[in-house]
């Protein structure tokens, strides 16, 4: 790799202002100043200091935020505030993306990246991906509903759900549920409780496969998942 597109991909400016860089000697490589911006370099085995502080080379980046609600989970929008415009811009550099999508009013988990490999093999329904949610329902959730959702509901227009786990933790005129499912349609959890006559007033996930919401993580803060995080992820796929 160039050494002016490594630099440039660790945040340290355009092309142009990486060769402004070069020039002013600031750029060594394995102990060499390196001027010429195409001199090539391991970004593996060779050791690249900037300014005399060393620079490691980061291909993807894996975040896990607690998305608060009123933030939209897209990179861009007109109108509303996204998950990206939460980050800071040494994050935002990489270009990383939601793993699929929170709807705006919903809370919490929530995988950024810019492994596009890993999240397609997260997202794809093939293969069965575990995402719970913990919700406060208008209604009375019976067992009845438990055994609906386990047999999977039909949706307003038609579509049958694959089954889900619906765990009751409070039953009354206002109820509170864990639920657990496999799939990321439109609306899918507020669909699902529409389809028994209930309506989701609050709505958080709390896991997505191996990993789960960190409890330290307040609203709209987010931190790099850890390598064993990412292994974890990756051996799910």
């Amino acid at each position: 790799m160039r050494i002016d597109k490594f630099l440039s991909n660790m945040g340290f400016g355009s092309r142009k202002e990486v060769k402004v860089l070069l020039k002013s000697k600031a750029v060594e490589v394995n102990g060499i100043v390196v001027r010429d911006p195409k001199v090539q370099v391991d970004e593996q085995s060779d050791t690249v200091e900037v300014n005399g502080e060393a620079v490691e080379y980061v291909k993807f980046i894996y975040l896990l935020l607690n998305k608060p609600a009123g933030v939209v989970s897209a990179t861009e929008d007109n109108y509303d505030r996204t998950v990206i415009d939460l980050l800071k811009e040494e994050e935002k550099h990489f270009q990383p993306f939601p793993v699929g999508r929170l709807d705006k009013d919903t809370e919490g988990f929530l995988l950024l990246t810019n492994d596009g490999q890993l999240a397609h093999e997260l997202l794809s329904p093939k293969k069965h991906v575990e995402k719970t949610y913990f919700a406060v329902i208008a209604g009375q959730v019976t067992s009845d509903d438990v055994k609906a959702f386990e047999k999977g509901v039909a949706l307003e227009d038609g579509y049958v759900t694959k089954p889900g786990k619906l765990k009751i933790l409070k039953s009354g005129p206002v109820s509170e549920i864990e639920l657990t499912i496999t799939e990321g349609k439109f609306h899918q959890v507020k669909r699902m409780f529409i389809s028994v006559g209930k309506e989701v007033k609050y709505l958080k996930r709390l896991s997505m496969g191996p990993l789960s919401l960190d409890p330290a993580l307040k609203l709209g803060q987010y931190r790099h998942l850890t390598v064993e995080e990412v292994e974890l992820l990756k051996q799910r796929k």
